[in-house]
């Protein structure tokens, strides 16, 4: 067995029953949790550590309980140690739809549009045991581009100007996410899993939800940080929810409002892995999520945030798509 496991790992599979199984480590994400699947026979299973103090995955078991227990398709939990941050889940298998799209690219609007009605049925439930995502949400997780792009560029900006243009575009669409709905927030091609079927999806890393918008995943979804959507899909799916839901011009707007913000979010997150936790590899991700957010930014729901960004942003580095980047 590798030296790199985790300390404890065979005593939680002993313990599970599956001390003989065969572990296989998998490539890891943005965080600090560690993936691998374990076989025994001709079974398999997924074994998620995230290892307190850094992680909890107490916040992963209550969305995929609620989820589980409310029709959609969140892995079983098979045990849990959350106090040591084990947890043994139903292995989804290897068949995510960023993967099948690579391979098989003219299925990509039936593959977007079973996506999308995955979303209208999770939209159709009621608000789930989880907070709010309030404006002190927003806001800081908006700060986060101020907070690590900005400096790293060696800009100075109007930091009380950015909350309050925020408050401005934001304070519009709270109205319209109460009582809510479940809100994955990072619902996307690399987290929705293909079970036996390009029509039923399984979904991953619900650990962060709340009660918000509907709006948010869909733009998670569509405005994808980590495979390219061509404008005209995004258009047609975005055409394709309204009609499925009944949204109306108002939703289209909320869509624009929490794509800037979610864009904006995700370039201070980039960079933050880069600077903080030594990831440079998301760098080469920021062109696409700055002409996302460029793209937000021309709707007029959000004239208060690109005034801001026309008076704080340097053009050079807006045209350069966020900046070029020294390894």
């Amino acid at each position: 067995m590798s030296v790199n496991l985790p300390e404890g790992i065979e005593n939680f599979l002993t313990t599970a029953g599956w001390g003989d199984a065969v572990i296989e480590p998998l490539p890891g994400d943005a965080s600090f949790r560690r993936y691998f699947r374990v076989r025994r026979g001709e079974k398999s299973a997924m074994l998620m550590h995230a290892p307190p103090p850094r992680e909890d995955p107490a916040p992963f078991l209550r969305a995929a309980t609620w989820l589980d227990a409310n029709g959609m398709r969140a892995p079983h939990i098979l045990a849990d140690d959350a106090g040591r941050g084990w947890v043994l889940l139903e292995d989804f298998g290897d068949a995510r739809m960023r993967d099948y799209l690579d391979q098989w690219p003219g299925d990509e609007r039936e593959i977007y549009r079973a996506a999308i009605d995955a979303l209208i049925e999770l939209h159709r439930l009621p608000s789930g045991p989880f907070l709010d995502y309030g404006l002190v949400e927003y806001q800081r997780e908006a700060r986060l581009f101020c907070e690590w792009y900005c400096p790293a560029r060696g800009v100075t900006i109007d930091g009380q100007g950015w909350s309050a243009a925020w408050e401005q575009v934001l304070s519009q669409l709270l109205p319209r996410q109460r009582p809510g709905v479940v809100v994955l927030r990072d619902y996307h091609a690399e987290n929705i899993m293909l079970l036996g079927s390009l029509h039923k999806q399984g979904l991953l890393d619900f650990q962060d939800a709340l009660n918000g918008h509907r709006a948010y995943d869909l733009v998670s979804l569509l405005q994808d940080a980590r495979r390219d959507v061509s404008p005209e899909l995004e258009a047609d799916m975005l055409d394709y929810y309204c009609q499925r839901s009944g949204a109306d011009d108002d939703f289209r707007a909320d869509y624009a409002r929490l794509g800037a913000q979610r864009n904006a979010k995700i370039v201070g997150i980039f960079v933050r892995l880069w600077k903080r936790d030594g990831k440079p590899r998301y760098l080469a991700m920021i062109p696409r999520v700055w002409a996302l957010l460029e793209r937000d930014l021309a709707h007029p729901a959000l004239e208060p945030v690109a005034r801001w960004f026309d008076a704080n942003i340097p053009q050079e580095l807006r045209q350069a798509g966020g900046g070029t980047w020294e390894a």
